[in-house]
């Protein structure tokens, strides 16, 4: 009986400490207020298609914005569409927020499943389930931006996977579970 006191007294702190997280990181990553609009720049660099929008607007998600977010980030190779995780743009914009601004360059977003299957033949880096083919990973780099620092960003919101590519200069994040693989800090 002891024991379970205990475990839920240390489990009360712990979760305690979490909640101020953000205050000892400066409020870098505090996440945006509700209400506040939430914007984000993309420049594809597969098909040099550009969007810049606001997706997120008096507290609601704007259909018509994550609509051209859906078409922006398809899979460039098949043309197929699909819906992108409102928590990945979510991500993006706080990142983007803590960088001071600045285009998301594309490497890769959605995946059909016939287009991750050839690229995961290819290369043991693709997951064959891979979180691309649900709307939910992206690979991006920030534009003017270190990737180190832009993953280093990324591992401090512990909101999901993120993978560092150096040699190919970009980071992918995704809606999963936290962890992270890759080159670690530089």
């Amino acid at each position: 009986m002891h024991d379970h006191h205990l475990a839920n007294r240390t489990r009360r702190r712990l979760l305690a400490g979490l909640g101020a997280l953000p205050l000892l990181l400066g409020g870098r990553f505090a996440h945006a207020r509700p209400g506040e609009p939430r914007a984000l720049d993309f420049v594809h660099t597969h098909t040099d298609e550009k969007l810049s929008v606001v997706y997120f607007h008096n507290g609601d998600y704007l259909p018509d914005a994550l609509s051209a977010v859906e078409n922006l980030l398809r899979d460039f190779r098949t043309g197929e569409r699909h819906p992108i995780d409102v928590a990945l743009l979510d991500i993006l914009h706080e990142l983007r927020s803590a960088h001071g601004g600045g285009s998301f360059e594309i490497i890769s977003a959605y995946r059909s499943p016939i287009t991750n299957a050839t690229l995961a033949g290819k290369s043991t880096g693709v997951a064959r389930n891979s979180l691309h083919m649900q709307g939910r990973a992206i690979d991006v780099r920030l534009a003017g931006r270190n990737t180190g620092s832009l993953r280093d960003a990324a591992v401090a919101l512990a909101r999901g996977g993120v993978g560092y590519y150096p040699e190919s200069d970009f980071v992918h994040l995704d809606t999963g579970r936290v962890r992270r693989w890759g080159a670690q800090k530089s």
